[in-house]
Protein backbone atom coordinates (compact mmCIF):
# COMPACT_ATOMS: atom_id res chain seq x y z
CA UNK A 1 0.00 0.00 0.00
CA UNK A 2 1.39 3.40 -0.98
CA UNK A 3 0.12 6.65 0.42
CA UNK A 4 1.39 10.12 1.11
CA UNK A 5 1.17 11.85 4.46
CA UNK A 6 1.50 15.60 4.61
CA UNK A 7 2.39 17.42 7.78
CA UNK A 8 3.90 20.59 9.11
CA UNK A 9 6.15 20.43 12.14
CA UNK A 10 5.53 23.02 14.81
CA UNK A 11 9.16 24.15 14.38
CA UNK A 12 8.60 24.36 10.62
CA UNK A 13 5.55 26.59 10.83
CA UNK A 14 7.99 29.44 10.36
CA UNK A 15 8.77 30.41 6.79
CA UNK A 16 12.13 29.37 5.36
CA UNK A 17 14.45 32.20 4.46
CA UNK A 18 16.89 31.02 1.80
CA UNK A 19 19.59 33.49 2.82
CA UNK A 20 19.63 31.83 6.27
CA UNK A 21 20.47 28.43 4.77
CA UNK A 22 23.76 29.56 3.28
CA UNK A 23 24.56 33.23 3.84
CA UNK A 24 26.61 35.01 1.22
CA UNK A 25 25.99 32.64 -1.69
CA UNK A 26 25.86 34.31 -5.09
CA UNK A 27 25.40 32.44 -8.36
CA UNK A 28 28.76 30.81 -9.28
CA UNK A 29 29.17 27.10 -10.01
CA UNK A 30 30.99 26.42 -6.72
CA UNK A 31 28.40 28.41 -4.82
CA UNK A 32 25.60 26.51 -6.55
CA UNK A 33 27.13 23.24 -5.31
CA UNK A 34 27.37 24.64 -1.78
CA UNK A 35 23.74 25.79 -2.04
CA UNK A 36 22.51 22.34 -3.11
CA UNK A 37 24.49 20.73 -0.29
CA UNK A 38 23.06 23.20 2.28
CA UNK A 39 19.51 22.59 1.05
CA UNK A 40 20.05 18.81 1.19
CA UNK A 41 21.45 18.87 4.74
CA UNK A 42 18.63 21.15 5.88
CA UNK A 43 16.10 18.77 4.35
CA UNK A 44 17.62 15.71 6.03
CA UNK A 45 17.50 17.42 9.44
CA UNK A 46 13.87 18.39 8.90
CA UNK A 47 12.97 14.90 7.67
CA UNK A 48 14.56 13.27 10.72
CA UNK A 49 12.69 15.61 13.07
CA UNK A 50 9.42 15.01 11.21
CA UNK A 51 9.82 11.22 11.27
CA UNK A 52 10.67 11.20 14.95
CA UNK A 53 8.11 13.72 16.23
CA UNK A 54 5.21 13.30 13.85
CA UNK A 55 5.52 9.67 12.79
CA UNK A 56 6.94 8.18 16.00
CA UNK A 57 9.87 6.54 14.20
CA UNK A 58 13.20 5.90 15.87
CA UNK A 59 16.19 7.18 13.88
CA UNK A 60 18.82 4.43 13.88
CA UNK A 61 21.41 5.84 11.49
CA UNK A 62 21.98 8.81 9.19
CA UNK A 63 23.88 8.81 5.91
CA UNK A 64 24.81 5.13 5.74
CA UNK A 65 27.33 4.41 2.97
CA UNK A 66 27.97 0.77 2.08
CA UNK A 67 31.62 -0.13 1.39
CA UNK A 68 30.91 -1.41 -2.13
CA UNK A 69 28.44 1.30 -3.08
CA UNK A 70 24.96 2.02 -1.92
CA UNK A 71 23.65 4.79 0.25
CA UNK A 72 20.75 5.48 2.55
CA UNK A 73 19.89 8.89 3.98
CA UNK A 74 18.00 7.64 7.05
CA UNK A 75 17.51 4.22 8.56
CA UNK A 76 14.59 4.14 10.98
CA UNK A 77 12.45 1.77 12.97
CA UNK A 78 8.69 2.13 12.64
CA UNK A 79 7.24 -0.31 15.13
CA UNK A 80 8.52 -3.73 14.06
CA UNK A 81 9.52 -2.52 10.57
CA UNK A 82 12.95 -1.35 9.46
CA UNK A 83 12.58 1.63 7.13
CA UNK A 84 15.18 2.74 4.58
CA UNK A 85 14.46 6.36 3.70
CA UNK A 86 15.59 8.58 0.85
CA UNK A 87 15.21 12.30 1.50
CA UNK A 88 14.78 14.62 -1.47
CA UNK A 89 14.67 18.35 -0.90
CA UNK A 90 14.00 20.90 -3.62
CA UNK A 91 13.64 24.65 -3.73
CA UNK A 92 11.76 24.62 -7.03
CA UNK A 93 9.33 22.42 -8.92
CA UNK A 94 10.94 23.33 -12.24
CA UNK A 95 12.19 19.74 -12.61
CA UNK A 96 9.18 18.03 -11.04
CA UNK A 97 8.37 16.79 -7.54
CA UNK A 98 11.38 15.85 -5.40
CA UNK A 99 10.35 12.16 -5.26
CA UNK A 100 10.48 11.95 -9.06
CA UNK A 101 14.28 12.18 -8.79
CA UNK A 102 14.35 8.75 -7.15
CA UNK A 103 14.66 6.87 -10.45
CA UNK A 104 15.54 3.18 -10.94
CA UNK A 105 19.28 3.89 -10.74
CA UNK A 106 18.87 5.73 -7.42
CA UNK A 107 16.55 3.00 -6.14
CA UNK A 108 19.23 0.39 -6.86
CA UNK A 109 21.78 2.38 -4.84
CA UNK A 110 19.34 2.51 -1.94
CA UNK A 111 18.59 -1.21 -2.25
CA UNK A 112 22.32 -2.00 -2.33
CA UNK A 113 22.79 -0.02 0.87
CA UNK A 114 19.79 -1.71 2.49
CA UNK A 115 21.07 -5.18 1.62
CA UNK A 116 24.45 -4.32 3.13
CA UNK A 117 22.74 -3.05 6.29
CA UNK A 118 20.77 -6.30 6.54
CA UNK A 119 23.98 -8.29 5.94
CA UNK A 120 25.60 -6.43 8.85
CA UNK A 121 22.63 -7.52 10.96
CA UNK A 122 23.33 -11.11 9.86
CA UNK A 123 20.29 -11.22 7.51
CA UNK A 124 17.57 -11.19 10.17
CA UNK A 125 14.02 -12.16 9.35
CA UNK A 126 12.70 -8.65 9.64
CA UNK A 127 10.07 -6.60 7.89
CA UNK A 128 11.44 -3.66 5.94
CA UNK A 129 10.30 -1.09 3.44
CA UNK A 130 11.57 1.79 1.32
CA UNK A 131 10.12 5.26 1.93
CA UNK A 132 10.78 8.66 0.44
CA UNK A 133 10.48 11.94 2.30
CA UNK A 134 10.16 14.86 -0.06
CA UNK A 135 10.59 18.40 1.14
CA UNK A 136 9.68 21.41 -0.91
CA UNK A 137 11.16 24.72 0.18
CA UNK A 138 9.83 28.01 -1.06
CA UNK A 139 11.55 31.20 0.06
CA UNK A 140 9.36 32.98 2.59
CA UNK A 141 6.93 30.07 2.99
CA UNK A 142 6.49 27.16 5.38
CA UNK A 143 8.21 23.99 4.05
CA UNK A 144 6.01 21.22 2.69
CA UNK A 145 6.93 17.72 3.90
CA UNK A 146 5.49 14.60 2.27
CA UNK A 147 6.11 11.06 3.46
CA UNK A 148 5.67 8.44 0.75
CA UNK A 149 5.52 5.05 2.45
CA UNK A 150 6.41 1.95 0.42
CA UNK A 151 7.63 4.24 -2.37
CA UNK A 152 9.24 1.29 -4.18
CA UNK A 153 9.89 -2.41 -3.62
CA UNK A 154 12.89 -4.69 -3.60
CA UNK A 155 13.48 -5.73 -7.23
CA UNK A 156 12.04 -9.17 -7.95
CA UNK A 157 15.41 -10.65 -8.96
CA UNK A 158 16.66 -9.96 -5.41
CA UNK A 159 13.74 -11.63 -3.63
CA UNK A 160 14.50 -15.14 -2.51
Amino acid sequence: MRFIERALLPSLRRPVVFSDLLPGVGGGATEQGRWKQAVGKFGERQAAAFLKREQGMKILYRNFRAPKGGEIDLICRDGDTLVFIEVKTRSTLAYGRPAEAVNKKKQLLIVRGALEWLRLLDHPEILFRFDIVEILLTDGEVPEINLIKNAFNLPEHLIY
